[in-house]
C-alpha cells in the first residue's frame, strides 16, 4: 500500500522558522543560523543587516552581497528589511541525503571594506517524508515444515528524514502462526523479521496474508505499510550465504561507463530451484541505481553513470541474494571513489575595479576573488602569482579569497593602463592551472565638466494636464567616472506672470526628469523658457546649462460664449425684427459667438435647433447670419422663436445655445401696436396711454437715429482713406449691424447706445432714460437701426395674459468698431 501524500502542517514549520531562525551566533567573523526545511521562497532565515551591524538600507549603499559557491543559490537578501531569506524551498534530504547534520556554507561581502563574512546555515529536518518499502508486496515461500522460531528477513522500509523524523519501528498485523522481532545492526538500522510461532499446515492454509506496517517517530507520524504474503512449500532448509559480509572496492572517478566494478557471490547449497540464487540491490536510492547496476544472475556490479569525487567519494551498497523458494542473504559492497586531478582551479571575481586615479596611495585594493578547485588533497591546493614587474602585491585574505592591491603610488603619465595576468595552479600532477585577466585604467581627475548632447531642447505638454505630470527627461553625460561622473540636475531661478519657475515646473536632480507641478492653462500660460544646469560632483564641481523650452498645446476645454444676442438682465427678452414684405434671403441677424480655445479647437459652426415655424428662416453653418428662406405670409405668427446652437471642432466637441425672438413687423410702433391688440379690452384705456408713450419714444429715437447716421456717413469717408481699413471694409460691406466680430469690439457695440422707457399705466408715470453714446468709438448702421434692430421687450407684452400694470421696452442700437 502506498504512503499517503505528505500534506506540511504550515502553522507549525512557520513556528519552527520563527525559533529556530533566532538562533546565531557570530565568532570570528562567523555567523550562524538554522533554518528548517521546505519552507516557501523569502522566509525568513536571520538578520544579517543586524549581525554585520548595518542598517537594512545599507546593505544596498555598502556593496552587500551573498558570493557562494555552488550549483545553486539557495539563500537571498531581503534589502528592504535586511533579512537573509529563502530563494527557494530547500529539500534536506536531496542537498544532504542522511547526513546527521546538514550544513550551507556561504560568504557575505562587505565591498566598501573589502570584507568577508562566513555563514553558515544548518538546515533541519522536518517529518515530511513517510517510510517507504519501496514495493507494494513481498512473497515469502516457507517449508510447511518450518521448525517454530525460525525466521524471515522481511523488506526494510526507507524513510529519507533523520533523527526522530527517521524510520522508527515497524508494526505487523496479528496473527497466531507468526510474530514481528525488529533486530538493529551496527550501523543503527532495523531490520523487520518474521518470527514463526506455531508449526505450519500447508493443507489447513496454503498462504498467510500478513501487513507489515513501518512508521517514524515525527510529531505527526507517518507510516508505510507492505503486503507480505507467505507461501507454503516444501522444504527448503538452506538460505544463501555470501562468501565476504562486507565487499569493499576502490574506484577512480573517471572510470568510464560500463567499467566492471566487482561480483558478489553467494552460495546455496541446496538443489535444484531451492540452490539456485539471484542478486539484487536493496533499499538503494535513485541516485545509486543511476550510478550502478547488478546482474540478477551472475552478481556482476558495473558502472553506469559518471563517477564525481566532489559529488560523493563513498557509497554503501545493500545487497541481497535470494533463492527459488525465497531465503534470502544479506551483503554490503563499500565503494570508495579516489580522487583524480580533473578540476583547474575556478577564479572568481567578486570585486573588480576597472579605474584607479594616479593619486591612489599604495595598498589601494584593484580586486578580489575567490581561487577554488574541486579536488582534495594535493591536488586541490592552489597557488596564485603575478609577475614580478608589475607595481601589485598579491595576498591571501580569508580562506580561498586573494587580494589584489597597488603596491606604489601610480603615475599615469608613466603607465596609463595595465593589463594584469593572475595565474592559479594546483599541486597535482601533472598539475593544472587557470588564468585570469584583469584590465586597470589609471583615471585622471576631474576635468571634464557634463554635456548634454544638444544645444536646446523643445518640449510640449497639453494643457490641463495632472500635477506630476512627466514632461520631459534629460541627460548630460560626464566623462569622468566614480564620482566625478555622478551628475545632478537643477533649473535657474526665474519668473513668470509674478510667480517663480518652482511654482510651475521640477526637475528630479538625480534623473533629470522634469515634472510640471500645476496643471497648465493654455489661455494663461503659452510657453515657457527654462535654463537647466548638470553638475557633477567632483571637488571642485563643473557644471554646463542648456536652454529648455516647453510648449503648452491648447485642448479644447471652452465652450463657445455668445456674444450677440446678449442675455438680458433686467427680465425682458429680445426681439428682432423682420419685416413682412422681406424677400427670402433677407438677413434677419446674426449670432456672434467665440471661443477662447485655438485652432481648430476655436473653429465655430452654427446650426438652427429648434423653430416655432420650421422652414421659414435658416442660419448659415459658419457665419451664424439668420435669414429668412421663403417670404412672410400673413399667416406667419407675430412672433417667431428660434434656438441656434453654436458648435466648435474640438474632440469631443463643446456647444452652446441661445434663443432669438423675431418679431414679425415693418417697425416698431407697428410692432407695439400688434402687441398692444392682443390684450383684453378692459384694459383698453391704458394701453392707449402706453401706445402713446411708446409713439413718443419712437419720434425722439428716430431724431437720434438721423444726427447718429450723418455722423456716420462722415466717419465712413474717413475711414475709406486708409488702406487697412479699406481692406477691411470691402469684408464688411452689407452686413447688417448685428454682424460684428472681435469681443472687445462686441463690448464697445453693446455698451454704445441703448433707450430705456419704462411704462405704468396705473400710476401715469412713464420716464426715457438716454445714455450719452460714444460718438469716438463706434459706428453706427443705418440699416440695423431702421430694419433689423433687436427690441427687448418684456414677456407681458408678447403674452395675451399677465399682469398689465408694468411694461417695460427696452431697445439697443449696435455698432461695429
Amino acid at each position: 500500500m502506498a504512503a499517503p501524500p505528505y500534506r506540511p502542517d504550515c502553522s507549525r514549520l512557520v513556528r519552527i522558522c520563527v525559533l529556530l531562525g533566532a538562533l546565531w551566533e557570530i565568532q570570528a567573523e562567523q555567523i550562524r543560523y538554522s533554518v528548517p526545511e521546505e519552507l516557501d521562497k523569502g522566509s525568513y532565515v536571520g538578520n544579517i543587516a543586524k549581525d554585520l551591524g548595518l542598517e537594512p538600507r545599507e546593505l544596498s549603499e555598502r556593496g552587500v552581497r551573498i558570493i557562494s559557491r555552488g550549483r545553486t543559490h539557495l539563500f537571498a537578501l531581503n534589502p528592504r528589511s535586511g533579512s537573509l531569506v529563502t530563494a527557494g524551498k530547500i529539500d534536506r534530504e536531496e542537498l544532504c541525503e542522511r547526513s546527521p547534520k546538514c550544513v550551507v556554507s556561504l560568504e557575505i561581502l562587505l565591498e566598501d571594506k573589502v570584507k568577508i563574512f562566513g555563514v553558515e546555515v544548518e538546515i533541519i529536518d522536518v517529518n515530511d517524508n513517510a517510510p517507504n518499502f519501496g514495493i507494494e508486496q513481498r512473497e515469502i515461500k516457507v517449508a510447511e515444515n518450518e521448525n517454530p522460531g525460525t525466521r524471515f528477513p522481511l523488506p526494510e522500509a526507507f524513510d529519507p528524514d533523520v533523527g526522530v523524523n527517521s524510520l522508527q519501528g515497524y508494526q505487523l498485523s496479528s496473527n497466531v502462526h507468526f510474530s514481528l522481532d525488529v533486530q538493529s545492526g551496527v550501523d543503527g538500522i532495523k531490520y523487520p523479521e518474521l518470527v514463526l510461532e506455531l508449526a505450519l499446515d500447508r493443507e489447513e492454509e496454503a498462504v498467510h496474508h500478513l501487513l507489515l506496517t513501518a512508521f517514524d517517530g515525527g510529531d505527526l507520524v507517518r507510516s508505510g505499510t507492505v503486503e507480505i504474503h507467505v507461501t507454503l512449500v516444501d522444504t527448503n532448509d538452506n538460505a544463501p550465504v555470501f562468501t565476504q559480509p562486507e565487499y569493499h572496492v576502490n574506484v577512480p572517478e573517471n572510470v568510464p561507463v560500463g567499467y566492471w566494478l566487482l561480483t558478489v557471490k553467494a552460495t546455496d547449497p541446496d538443489e535444484g530451484a531451492n540452490g539456485e540464487v539471484t542478486y539484487s540491490f536493496r533499499k538503494v536510492s535513485d541516485k545509486m541505481s543511476q550510478l550502478f547496476q547488478l546482474n540478477s544472475l551472475t552478481g556482476d556490479i558495473t558502472i553506469v553513470g559518471g563517477l564525481d569525487y566532489e559529488d560523493s567519494g563513498f557509497y554503501d551498497i545493500d545487497v541481497e541474494a535470494h533463492d527459488g523458494p525465497g531465503l534470502r542473504a544479506r551483503s554490503k559492497v563499500l565503494v570508495t571513489v579516489l580522487d583524480v586531478n580533473d578540476n583547474a582551479p575556478e577564479v572568481t571575481v567578486t570585486s573588480l575595479t576597472s579605474s584607479i586615479q594616479e593619486t591612489s596611495s599604495p595598498g589601494t585594493v584593484i580586486a578580489l576573488f575567490n581561487v577554488h578547485d574541486s579536488d582534495s588533497g594535493e591536488n586541490g591546493l592552489v597557488t596564485c602569482s603575478i609577475l614580478d614587474n608589475l607595481p601589485f602585491t598579491l595576498e591571501k585574505t580569508y580562506g580561498n579569497y586573494h587580494r589584489l592591491s597597488t603596491q606604489r603610488t601610480l603615475d599615469r603619465e608613466e603607465v596609463s593602463e595595465y593589463n594584469i595576468t593572475v595565474t592559479s595552479t594546483d599541486h597535482g600532477t601533472p598539475p593544472l592551472s587557470t588564468e585570469t585577466h584583469i584590465s586597470l585604467h589609471v583615471a585622471d581627475i576631474n576635468d571634464n565638466p557634463p554635456t548634454f548632447p544638444h544645444a536646446s531642447y523643445s518640449a510640449y505638454i497639453p494643457e490641463n494636464n495632472p500635477r506630476g505630470a512627466s514632461i520631459l527627461s534629460m541627460s548630460a553625460q560626464d566623462p569622468d567616472s566614480i564620482e566625478n561622473a555622478r551628475v545632478t540636475y537643477s533649473l535657474a531661478e526665474d519668473t513668470l506672470h509674478g510667480m517663480p519657475l518652482s511654482f510651475y515646473v521640477s526637475i528630479n536632480s538625480d534623473t533629470g526628469v522634469l515634472y510640471a507641478l500645476c496643471s497648465f492653462d493654455y489661455e494663461q500660460v503659452r510657453d515657457l523658457q527654462l535654463l537647466v544646469t548638470a553638475s557633477d560632483s567632483g571637488d571642485p564641481p563643473l557644471s554646463s546649462n542648456v536652454s529648455l523650452s516647453i510648449f503648452v498645446l491648447d485642448q479644447n476645454d471652452n465652450s463657445p460664449e455668445i456674444l450677440y444676442p446678449a442675455l438680458p438682465t433686467d427680465g425682458s427678452i429680445g426681439v428682432e425684427l423682420a419685416p413682412r414684405s422681406a424677400e427670402p434671403g433677407y438677413l434677419v441677424t446674426k449670432v456672434v459667438a467665440v471661443d477662447r480655445d485655438s485652432g481648430q479647437n476655436a473653429w465655430l459652426s452654427y446650426r438652427l435647433l429648434k423653430a416655432s415655424e420650421p422652414g421659414l428662416f435658416t442660419v448659415g453653418l459658419h457665419t451664424g447670419e439668420v435669414r429668412t428662406a421663403r417670404a412672410l405670409l400673413d399667416r406667419d405668427a407675430l412672433k417667431q422663436s428660434l434656438v441656434v446652437a453654436v458648435q466648435d471642432h474640438g474632440q469631443p466637441p463643446l456647444s452652446a445655445t441661445v434663443t432669438l425672438t423675431v418679431a414679425v413687423a415693418e417697425s416698431i410702433p407697428e410692432v407695439l401696436a400688434d402687441l398692444s391688440s392682443l390684450k383684453p379690452s378692459a384694459y383698453a384705456d391704458d394701453s392707449s396711454l402706453t401706445l402713446y408713450l411708446v409713439v413718443a419714444v419712437a419720434t425722439v429715437s428716430c431724431v437720434f437715429l438721423a444726427f447718429v447716421i450723418v455722423l456716420l456717413a462722415l466717419r465712413l469717408r474717413r475711414w475709406h482713406t486708409s488702406r487697412q481699413l479699406q481692406a477691411v471694409g470691402v469684408g464688411l460691406a452689407g452686413v447688417p449691424a448685428s454682424h460684428f466680430v472681435g469681443m472687445d469690439g462686441v463690448r464697445a457695440f453693446l455698451q454704445t447706445y441703448s433707450q430705456e422707457v419704462s411704462l405704468r399705466a396705473d400710476s401715469r408715470e412713464s420716464h426715457v432714460i438716454f445714455p450719452q453714446p460714444n460718438y469716438a468709438d463706434t459706428l453706427l448702421s443705418q440699416e440695423s437701426c431702421g430694419k433689423s434692430e433687436p427690441l427687448l421687450i418684456t414677456q407681458d407684452l408678447l403674452e395675451t395674459k399677465g399682469d398689465p400694470g408694468s411694461h417695460q421696452v427696452s431697445q439697443s442700437c449696435r455698432t461695429k468698431t
